[in-house]
């Protein structure tokens, strides 16, 4: 059996979401006897995720609703929140949190379709192409997974966590900042910066799925693995529906 120790290394280096606290729950890996992570395991729950995600997304856009969008956000927060202290409860979480994020997704997608149709394919298309490039950058090696990678990868995000939060408190209070919602170089650039962290969180993603298989990782973690990927997989779908509703003049 190995201990947690050895696989720590693992844990460590991984999707936000799948921090060192995310998985300090974990316990020992599994000994010979019982099942574990696979790649093939963590695409097929992927896609699964991602079907359950879409099916959700098109019953909110099709009855949009405010209850349905935002409590669809708030729900798949609180689920995500929930999904990493109790991870080897992954196989009810993940599913969970792909229908309430699949509400948020169908809701906010009926919003900027309600302003400008063709939108929504641009931004899916759009989502597609950073994904298959960022696999082939992973495959390829252009880029190195690294230790450093990874802990330089999460700290950005959370920063841009933080500065969203930011925004948002202010905006409670009726101070919005023009740099996140007019049309100017300074707002593509930060933009564009977010989106390429967000782009770059699924190098870490795929790197999961390896490394989880390599380090014999418990069988339920295909789930929460393939929960990080459609976590970054909506960031990016957002990220780039906001970017090309600002310069659409529509936001």
């Amino acid at each position: 059996m190995r201990s947690i120790k050895k696989s720590r290394s693992f844990f460590e280096s991984s999707n936000p979401v799948m921090s060192e606290e995310a998985f300090r729950t974990v316990g020992e890996v599994v000994d010979s006897g019982e099942e574990k992570m696979t790649v093939a395991g963590a695409v097929n729950k992927s896609f699964l995720l991602g079907a359950v995600l879409v099916a959700a997304a098109a019953f909110s856009f099709t009855y949009p609703s405010p209850i349905l969008t935002w409590g669809g956000a708030i729900a798949g927060l609180i689920i995500v929140i929930i999904a990493t202290r109790k991870i080897e409860n992954s196989a009810t979480w993940a599913p969970l949190y792909a229908v309430c994020e699949g509400f948020f997704v169908g809701g906010i997608s009926a919003m900027y379709a309600a302003a400008f149709g063709g939108i929504i394919m641009q931004a899916v298309i759009l989502t597609f192409g950073v994904f298959f490039a960022m696999l082939a950058i992973y495959k390829s090696g252009l880029i190195k997974v690294t230790k450093s990678f990874r802990s330089g990868i999460v700290m950005a995000t959370f920063g841009v966590f933080g500065f969203y939060m930011v925004s948002l408190v202010l905006g409670l209070f009726g101070v919005n900042l023009p740099f996140l919602h007019e049309a100017s170089p300074l707002t593509l650039l930060i933009s564009l910066a977010i989106l390429g962290i967000a782009s770059l969180n699924l190098l870490l993603d795929f790197d999961l799925f390896e490394k989880g298989e390599e380090h014999g990782a418990p069988s339920y973690m295909e789930w929460f693995a393939a929960m990080g990927l459609i976590i970054t997989l909506v960031w990016i779908y957002i990220e780039i529906l906001r970017i090309l509703a600002i310069f659409s003049g529509r936001e």
